[in-house]
């Protein structure tokens, strides 16, 4: 039970005091940019002024542009993960449009320019609208790199460099500096101790009868690489994969990080793996070899580092 509790209190001290840069602090804006566009996910987007009216849907997005210092532009926000970190908080309350994917109709009704989505599957016709109707009506989209589902477009395996880059492409799109961020970021990233006893572990998402797990291409794996644990899903080239208990009882892993949501908590998980007399056999289930990390950070952004920076300590934290 102490192990359990220091796990807790470590995870409660989280990102918060690491994420990247307030949204108090103010975009620098850059002098003013000739028309362009870009391809996004295999879409193009004419770029050919500065959004001012913006819709973000889930936490990845909310957070790049409070992190920019754009949180000024943020008309509605949708489909939160978790509450935002202390050093992102806006001066004011964000509008909130809907608890997950708003409809297009709502969306329309907040009149942005420009909608910028965590996940591709948030632009469908029954979601916040096609990309192809939006841009119809002369809304832009963005969907976060690391997201794009298409084979051409997915990234082979996620870095802080692709991670760095959709900083820099959000930061063009607004005309703004993102040198802070970016410093940040790196700092965070520097300051991280890799565990090398050569652990492995088991990303465990969500799920009770199969689990739903952070497989080999992602930010887990991403997370995982940078604190020294050895993914025991690897070898599955997607970003979170469906996995089974039969593999987790083989792979028996030193650690379990648990990921910590309002519909899957961490004491949830626990009592899942705790419940099942197979799992409960697992090493890490036994000594309580757990880490936490909350849904909100688990996805690639701009409180990856941090969450890699928060779990190294808490890796640090177990014998």
């Amino acid at each position: 039970m102490f192990r359990r509790g220091l796990v807790l209190c470590l995870a409660l001290a989280t990102v918060a005091s690491l994420a990247a840069c307030s949204q108090s602090s103010p975009a620098t804006t850059l002098e003013p940019r000739k028309p362009v566009s870009i391809v996004n996910c295999g879409f193009t987007v004419p770029l050919d002024s500065p959004p001012k009216r913006v819709i973000t849907i889930k936490s990845t997005s909310t957070e790049m542009l409070l992190a920019l210092g754009l949180g000024d532009r943020i008309v509605g926000t949708a489909f939160q993960d978790g509450p935002l970190p202390k050093s992102l908080e806006p001066s004011k309350p964000l509008p909130v449009l809907a608890e997950k994917v708003p409809s297009e109709e709502v969306v329309l009704n907040a009149t942005p320019d420009f909608v910028y989505a965590g996940w591709e599957s948030n632009f469908s016709a029954d979601g916040a609208g096609t990309r192809e109707d939006l841009a119809g009506l002369g809304i832009r989209t963005y969907v976060s790199p690391a997201a794009c589902k298409e084979p051409q477009f997915k990234p082979e395996k996620l870095s802080f460099e692709e991670i760095e880059s959709e900083i820099r492409q959000i930061a063009q799109i607004f005309g703004v500096d993102p040198s802070e961020v970016i410093k940040s970021q790196r700092s965070i990233l520097k300051s991280i101790h890799k565990d090398n006893r050569g652990l492995t572990a088991l990303w465990f998402s969500s799920g009770s009868d199969t689990p739903y797990v952070g497989a080999g291409i992602g930010a887990p794996q991403l997370i995982m690489d940078t604190i020294g644990l050895q993914n025991i899903a690897a070898d599955i080239k997607d970003t979170w994969s469906s996995f089974s208990w039969e593999s987790v009882i083989a792979a028996d892993p030193d650690v379990i990080v648990l990921v910590d949501a309002s519909w899957s908590s961490m004491q949830k998980k626990i009592g899942v793996l705790e419940s099942n007399p197979a799992t409960a056999k697992l090493k890490a289930v036994r000594e309580h070899r757990y880490l936490i990390v909350p849904f909100a950070a688990s996805e690639a952004g701009v409180r990856t580092a941090s969450a890699a920076a928060d779990l190294a300590k808490q890796l640090a934290a177990l014998p």
